[in-house]
């Protein structure tokens, strides 16, 4: 059995096709309201924040793969996080279970140095100290063997069907809505995006392999970076037609994010999109060489088909 804590998200979904075609059909899939993706799946009502639901979702579990998603606030993830990774490492531990936990950079610093796994945890914003604390918590237990577990991290996610992400948000999602797509701050850094079936394929993979666990691994991106402005111009010449779009600076942004929540929650992320962002996941190509990782144009053509837009 290999069970999925948070199986109604993007990674949840690609995940469970994944472990299903690949590594095992016995499979649960845990939420407070999940969904079966293949037919055989178990379903499993829990919420994670709830130590005996987490212990009953694991039981029985030799893999166990943590992607749930928590809403998109400061207060709850500064708290949040830790919840749940004390109750699925005590439950895990319990069950003598494995524990894939996948992560994003949120703990990293703001600047633009190269994102490794051994780069240092230090932001200032609450969703950032949340990650962290839940990250150095896993760690910790790690590093006492009171469980075998692996950290898959993954940077900004862009890809088809349920993909949230700002770039999907504000440029994909306005183009299917007939609108000007928009681009935070600058469009002439480099940025580091995951195709999510990408990070979902990669998270199996290193779940399903002994010999990955006991560390820390980032997931695998096209080192071909674009710019917003290159990644537009991408979108422009498979649509054949020139796409414009506007640049939301500092001034726009600080005054949308008094009328508009889920901007003003992604504030602390702000400082990311005026610098180069830059994510090595070399660790990854070097123990897995024959994964495929979709580049950036066979991204961008999936997505526009999946979203039919012409």
């Amino acid at each position: 059995m290999q069970t999925i804590l948070g199986a109604n998200g993007i990674i949840g979904e690609e995940l469970a096709k994944e472990l299903y075609a690949r590594y095992t059909k016995d499979l649960r899939l845990v939420g407070r309201n999940p969904r079966k993706v293949n037919d055989s799946d178990e379903l499993f009502k829990a919420d994670l924040l709830n130590l005996d639901d987490v212990k009953r979702a694991v039981r029985g579990t030799k893999i166990a793969y943590l992607t749930v998603g928590l809403p998109y606030k400061s207060n709850v993830w500064l708290t949040g996080w830790v919840r749940i990774l004390e109750n699925v490492i005590i439950a895990c531990k319990e069950q003598q279970c494995k524990l894939v936990y996948f992560d994003n950079t949120y703990a990293y610093s703001q600047d633009s140095s190269v994102q490794k796994e051994d780069t240092p945890f230090d932001t200032a914003g609450k969703k950032g100290l949340g990650k962290k604390r839940a990250a150095e918590l896993l760690l910790s237990a790690m590093a006492s063997n009171e469980i075998e577990a692996v950290i898959c991290r993954a940077p900004e996610f862009y890809g088809p069907d349920k993909t949230k992400g700002i770039t999907n948000t504000l440029i994909f999602e306005n183009l299917k809505a007939g609108k000007k797509p928009k681009v935070f701050l600058n469009d002439k850094v480099l940025r580091t995006l995951i195709y999510t079936p990408d990070a979902a394929k990669a998270t199996a993979l290193i779940g399903n392999s002994p010999d990955t666990y006991g560390q820390t691994w980032h997931l695998p991106c096209d080192d071909n970076r674009m710019t917003y402005k290159g990644f537009i111009a991408e979108i422009s010449q498979q649509l054949k037609r020139e796409i414009k779009y506007s640049i939301l600076n500092s001034f726009v942004l600080k005054i949308v994010s008094i009328f508009n929540e889920n901007v003003k929650e992604t504030q602390e992320l702000f400082a990311r999109y005026r610098i180069d962002n830059i994510f090595d996941s070399s660790k990854f190509k070097k123990r897995f060489p024959d994964f495929k990782v979709t580049s950036y144009k066979e991204g961008i053509r999936k997505i526009l088909e999946d979203y039919k837009i012409k």
